[in-house]
């Protein structure tokens, strides 16, 4: 896993590049609030730059390993969870961190134009994968686990917008009380996360995205569905939604052509 960290930090750099002017800087004023027009809040750029600050460091301990280069991936999806027409030409999978700010970012600012133009017309089907950063992370192997234990309930999308909106709130008490809040059986739901019956399962997700490339916090995986899965490009980074855009009407033209 030589390139974990370097990509985590490649990964970073788009959302760096949307801090609001000064964020990087007012470490010891007491700067104007972010206005309605900014594009990150200032709580959303202090936990960035703290975590590439933890990023670098652990880079620094590694001796600060080389980036791979773009790759392809194919993967079986049977079992995982999914939104969208499952007979959809284009596949969409997120491996993601429920506790990191980059991923937090994917879905308040690109995710729901993505459901909206994509995934409710039936263009784009979704799927959801986990990969905690435990490293950085110390909530995030829990809150995958809680998206599973919310699947048994038939809440898992709505846990996991909650999760991904919440990346603070991700403690067992804050969890269970989501799960209440979302009519859920909440004792079940505890009783679920204290039996760490997922682990292995997200363990699996962990392994299977070492194995494809995909060592930062969002990454995806974009491309043609397949009767099992996805054969796509591998996307590292909380991107802006055009970047997704672009891909995906790529791959809609080529699919038209053929």
């Amino acid at each position: 896993m030589k390139t974990f960290l370097q990509v985590v930090l490649a990964a970073a750099l788009p959302a760096v590049m949307l801090l609001p002017a000064g964020a990087q800087t007012a470490q010891n004023s007491n700067p104007p609030q972010a206005s309605p027009n900014d594009t990150i809040t200032r709580q959303q750029a202090d936990e960035i730059i703290n975590e590439l600050r933890q990023i670098r460091q652990l880079l620094e301990k590694q001796g600060n390993p080389g980036v791979k280069g773009p790759q392809r991936a194919t993967l079986d999806l049977t079992g995982y969870q999914m939104l969208g027409d499952k007979n959809a030409p284009l596949t969409m999978v997120e491996f993601t961190d429920y506790q990191c700010p980059f991923c937090q970012r994917f879905h308040d600012t690109v995710f729901n134009d993505l459901k909206k133009n994509y995934i409710d017309t039936g263009k784009v089907r979704f799927y959801s994968r986990d990969l905690p950063l435990d490293a950085l992370h110390p909530n995030a192997f829990r809150a995958a686990e809680a998206g599973r234990c919310a699947a048994e309930q038939g809440q898992f999308w709505k846990m996991r917008d909650l999760m991904s909106a919440n990346p603070g709130k991700l403690d067992m008490d804050s969890l269970v009380a989501d799960a209440a809040g979302l009519q859920m059986d909440a004792t079940a739901f505890r009783g679920c996360l204290q039996s760490d019956r997922y682990r292995s399962a997200v363990e699996a997700d962990v392994v299977q995205a070492q194995e494809i490339g995909a060592d930062g916090t969002p990454t995806f995986v974009v491309g043609k569905s397949t009767p099992a899965g996805v054969d796509g490009e591998v996307m590292v980074g909380a991107m802006p939604y055009a970047s997704f855009d672009l891909k995906l009407k790529q791959l809609t033209a080529g699919n038209a052509a053929k």
